[in-house]
């Protein structure tokens, strides 16, 4: 299977990269690493990826900033930090993925533990976790020509069992599921 990894050089990209490669082609994506560049907050980019890597039967996204701070130091530019590159970024991977994925092709977008467990100093977070969820839920009941989504949503990534995460994201990815919520580590 050919799997287009965006977020190959960051936290779970590189637990997860090593381990797919195993047993399916690996394409990189990322910022300032990869085998392309990608900028999750500028859907040209996005398009523009898309249109580069042929043929692809996954997008699995581990990528996406998300501003971390209180609720008093919280505003419209820092809220945006996580919707344009994480909430937004995600969703146009695949409004405009789905064009050029293969039939019966997947997206597992990553969302988190936040999205249902909240905690202090990361309200953005929670906010662009649980948009994520709901995108997934929704977006799995249109997608056409087979298309599935699923999320990942893991806890805090030091805490997580390497196999844990690396299962999840392949159960997501090589399994049938469509519009599931794959919690990890809660």
């Amino acid at each position: 299977m050919k799997i287009l990894l965006i977020g190959a050089n960051g936290e779970i990209g590189k637990i997860l990269n090593p381990e797919l490669v195993k047993n399916h082609e690996i394409i990189s994506a990322g910022r300032n690493s990869g085998d392309f560049r990608i900028d999750l907050s500028d859907s040209h980019s996005i398009e523009k990826l898309f249109e580069e890597v042929k043929n692809i039967d996954a997008c699995l996204c581990v990528a996406g900033d998300c501003y971390t701070g209180d609720l008093h130091s919280l505003d419209e530019e820092k809220l945006n930090i996580g919707i344009k590159n994480k909430l937004l970024g995600q969703i146009n991977l695949v409004l405009i993925g789905q064009k050029y994925l293969n039939d019966n092709g997947s997206f597992t977008l990553t969302s988190g533990k936040m999205a249902d467990k909240p905690v202090k100093n990361n309200i953005s977070k929670s906010i662009v976790n649980g948009g994520i969820n709901s995108f997934v839920l929704a977006a799995s009941l249109e997608l056409e020509r087979g298309i599935r989504i699923n999320a990942i949503s893991p806890g805090k990534v030091s805490d997580i069992p390497i196999y844990d995460l690396v299962q999840a994201y392949a159960k997501s990815i090589e399994e049938t599921l469509n519009g599931q919520i794959i919690k990890v580590n809660y």
